[in-house]
C-alpha cells in the first residue's frame, strides 16, 4: 500500500482506527490540532484523552452489551482496550482507568509505530481526494463542522455534554462517608469497596435539591438550543424533571450500608468513583452538570463528607455534533456524497468511549482494506460491533436519530427463548455467545 490514510482526530475513535489500519499495513497520518489549537474540555496534547468519565462501564462480557464490545475489541488486539486493561482502577466490575497514564501510553504506542505519524494542525475543509476518516467527536472544529454541514445540505445534529467535578480524596471527611460497591460486587475487596459513598437524609436530600434548582446555570450562546444525551444529562436538568428524579438515578441508596450508622438506610446516597491510580482523585458519579462554578462548590458542599471538599476540576458543559448518519453514511462508514470520506466515533451518533472506539476499529480496518483492493464481508448484526453500525448506517430512524449506546435492544432476537424481565439472564448469555462466535468468524 502506497497511498496513505489520514484521519482527522485523535481521540478514541481516531486512535482506534489509527491502530488498527497501521497493523492492517497502511501508512497513517494523524491529524490533531490539539495542542495547537485547544478545545474547552481538554487539558493536553495526548491522544485518547478522556475528557469526562474515567469508566468504559461493565467489564461483564455475558450479561452486557457494553461488556461485550470490550470482549470484542480485545479479541481484535484494540489499542485502547488493552491499555486500559493496564491502566485498571478498581471499579466493582466496571472497567474505569487512570486517565492521564492512560492517555500517555496510547499516545506512545501509535507515535512509535512505524506507519503512524502525527501532524498537528487543524483540517478545516473536506478533502476531494485520498482516503480519510473524520473521527473528531463531540469536539469538531467550528470550520470543519461548517464544511460538513454545507456538503451534507443539512445542518449538523447537535446536543450538550457536560463534564463532572473531580474531589481531592484527602478533603472528605471519611467520618460521614464509606467505602462500598453497590451490592459489593467484584471478586476482590478492592473492587468491592471501589465506591466512596456519601448518605443523605430526607433532610439533607430536599435541601440539596433545592439548592440545585436555584442555582445559577451557565447561559447558552445566542442560537444554541440544548437537546440533550438522557444518558448524559445534567443532574439539575434530571432534578427538573421531577425531585425524586436523582433519588431514582445517580443518587439512589439501594445496595448499601453505611457502617457509621449500620441500623439508618440513607434516603439517599452519592458515590464518588476513583479517577486515579494513587487513589488521590475521586469524580461525583452522573454529576454532570452545567452549573457555573461557584455555584458548584456551594451546591456541592451541601452533600454530607463534602463539606470542606477541594475540587481539582469542576464540572463543565460543552456543544456536540453528530451526523444524521441513516441518511448520509452508507454501510461502510463512508460519506455517500464523498465516499473518499469515511466517518468514524461520536460524530456517527454513538455515544461513549466504548462504543466510539469500536467504531473507530471498524472504520480503520475497512479503509486499510480499501486501499489494499479489498472488499471486508459486513460485520455480523448478530455482534455488538455489527449492531452499532448497522443501527447508525440504516437500522435506525433518520426522522428521529439521536446518539445510541451499545444495547441489546439493537440485537436480532434469538429465536426459542423467553421474553421478559425472567428470561433475560438466558437471552443475554445467547446473545453474546452468538456474537463472540460470530465475531471470531469475521475476524478469521
Amino acid at each position: 500500500m502506497t497511498e496513505k490514510l489520514h484521519i482527522i482526530g485523535g481521540g478514541m475513535a481516531g486512535s482506534e482506527a489509527a491502530w488498527q489500519a497501521a497493523q492492517q499495513g497502511a501508512q497513517v497520518v494523524i491529524h490533531e490540532m490539539r495542542p495547537k489549537v485547544e478545545t474547552f474540555a481538554h487539558r493536553t496534547g495526548h491522544l485518547a484523552e478522556m475528557v469526562c468519565s474515567n469508566s468504559f462501564r461493565s467489564d461483564d462480557d455475558e450479561q452486557n452489551a457494553v461488556g461485550l464490545l470490550h470482549w470484542e475489541m480485545r479479541a481484535a488486539n484494540g489499542v485502547i482496550i488493552q491499555t486500559a486493561d493496564r491502566h485498571k482502577l478498581p471499579a466493582g466490575g466496571a472497567l474505569a482507568v487512570d486517565r492521564d497514564p492512560f492517555a500517555e501510553s496510547v499516545t506512545q504506542a501509535l507515535t512509535s509505530h512505524p506507519n503512524i505519524s502525527v501532524s498537528h494542525e487543524e483540517i478545516d475543509t473536506l478533502p476531494d481526494d485520498g482516503q480519510w476518516i473524520i473521527a473528531t467527536g463531540p469536539l469538531t472544529s467550528g470550520k470543519l463542522a461548517e464544511a460538513i454541514a454545507s456538503e451534507t445540505g443539512a445542518e449538523a445534529l447537535a446536543f450538550f455534554d457536560a463534564i463532572a467535578p473531580i474531589v481531592y480524596a484527602d478533603s472528605i471527611d471519611m467520618s460521614k462517608a464509606w467505602m462500598q460497591s453497590r451490592y459489593d460486587k467484584g471478586e476482590t475487596e478492592a473492587e468491592r469497596t471501589a465506591y466512596l459513598n456519601c448518605p443523605m437524609t430526607k433532610e439533607d436530600y430536599e435541601g440539596f435539591i433545592d439548592a440545585l434548582l436555584a442555582a445559577e446555570k451557565t447561559a447558552f450562546k445566542e442560537g444554541e438550543t440544548a437537546g440533550y444525551f438522557d444518558g448524559c444529562l445534567p443532574i439539575e436538568v434530571m432534578a427538573e424533571r421531577g425531585r425524586e428524579t436523582l433519588r431514582f438515578g445517580p443518587m439512589k441508596p439501594v445496595g448499601l450500608t453505611n457502617p457509621h450508622q449500620p441500623e439508618v438506610k440513607p434516603y439517599a446516597v452519592v458515590q464518588l468513583r476513583r479517577d486515579n491510580a494513587l487513589g488521590t482523585l475521586y469524580n461525583i458519579v452522573g454529576f454532570q452538570t452545567k452549573m457555573k462554578y461557584g455555584a458548584q462548590v456551594d451546591v456541592f458542599k451541601r452533600i454530607p463528607g463534602l463539606e470542606n471538599a477541594s475540587f481539582a476540576r469542576l464540572g463543565g458543559i460543552h456543544r456536540n455534533t453528530f451526523l444524521n448518519a441513516p441518511t448520509l453514511l452508507d454501510d461502510r462508514m463512508r460519506l455517500k456524497s464523498k465516499p473518499n470520506i469515511r466517518f468514524a466515533g461520536q460524530i456517527t451518533g454513538v455515544e461513549g468511549y466504548v462504543e466510539s472506539a469500536a467504531m473507530g476499529l471498524l472504520a480503520g480496518r475497512l479503509a486499510a482494506a480499501e486501499l489494499r483492493g479489498e472488499t471486508l464481508p459486513p460485520v455480523p448484526a448478530t455482534t455488538a460491533t455489527g449492531a452499532l453500525v448497522t443501527h447508525i448506517t440504516g437500522g435506525a430512524d433518520a426522522k428521529t436519530f439521536q446518539p445510541m449506546n451499545v444495547n441489546f435492544g439493537l440485537f436480532p432476537p434469538v429465536e426459542g427463548l423467553k421474553g421478559g424481565r425472567r428470561g433475560r439472564k438466558d437471552r443475554y448469555k445467547a446473545y453474546t455467545d452468538r456474537a463472540k462466535a460470530d465475531w471470531t468468524a469475521w475476524l478469521g
